[in-house]
């Protein structure tokens, strides 16, 4: 399906994609912490050597020059991922899931002997032009990680918000862990400052997602 927008330099976008017929795209935690280099190592304007990437010790130490997005949160889920991205440059956003998707399937297929698609298409992508929408985001995309939890919460809401929170603080591949302050390698994916300070103000974070629980416990009372 043709998009209704065209991507904009400095406009914000909400990114996802799962797997083909809905299938695994993670299914472990080596294959979780590959994607997540890749989401920092594939954010480079120039291509990537693997060889550099050797040299540097620490994917997370590579100097990766200039960006094709700025990232301001990421949340991933056994047959799918979500991002929220503002793009950069030209065609920023096209060209880093390119990279990202290419090398992620490359690997993926070769570590479990499979072949041919991994995604189920084109990436999915929805055009950020509002600021309660923004806002809503950060806690949309890191609350994905309880359908872990709570299957089909989308559908029956939230019987217990507390244990939400409690399972999303553990939970360590989204972003989440980064807004709350913990100090972690990973939290270098993220360009913060590139978005609208919405979290400045101590436990501000907390209480977005903690209200967007609540309401949708409420709703589903």
């Amino acid at each position: 399906m043709q998009r209704k927008f065209e991507f904009s330099v400095d406009e914000y976008y909400h990114i996802f994609n799962r797997g083909t017929d809905k299938r695994i795209i993670f299914v472990d935690d080596y294959d979780r912490e590959y994607f997540i280099t890749l989401l920092y190592l594939c954010n480079s304007a120039r291509p990537i050597d693997s060889r550099e990437i050797k040299k540097a010790g620490d994917p997370f130490l590579f100097e990766r020059g200039g960006r094709l997005v700025f990232i301001g949160a990421w949340c991933l889920i056994p047959n799918h991922f979500h991002l929220l991205v503002k793009e950069a440059i030209e065609g920023g956003v096209s060209k880093f899931i390119l990279k990202i998707g290419t090398a992620y399937s490359s690997y993926f297929n070769r570590r479990h002997g499979r072949s041919g698609h991994l995604f189920q298409g084109p990436f999915q992508a929805r055009h950020v032009a509002d600021d309660r929408y923004l806002e809503y985001l950060y806690a949309y995309i890191h609350i994905n990680s309880v359908d872990l939890y709570l299957p089909g919460w989308k559908e029956k809401g939230f019987k217990d918000s507390k244990a939400s929170m409690k399972f999303m603080e553990k939970y360590p591949f989204s972003s989440y862990s980064d807004y709350r302050g913990v100090d972690r390698v990973w939290g270098k994916i993220l360009d913060q400052q590139q978005f609208p300070d919405y979290f400045s103000e101590e436990n501000s974070f907390e209480n977005l997602v903690k209200g967007f629980l609540e309401w949708e416990t409420e709703v589903d009372a």
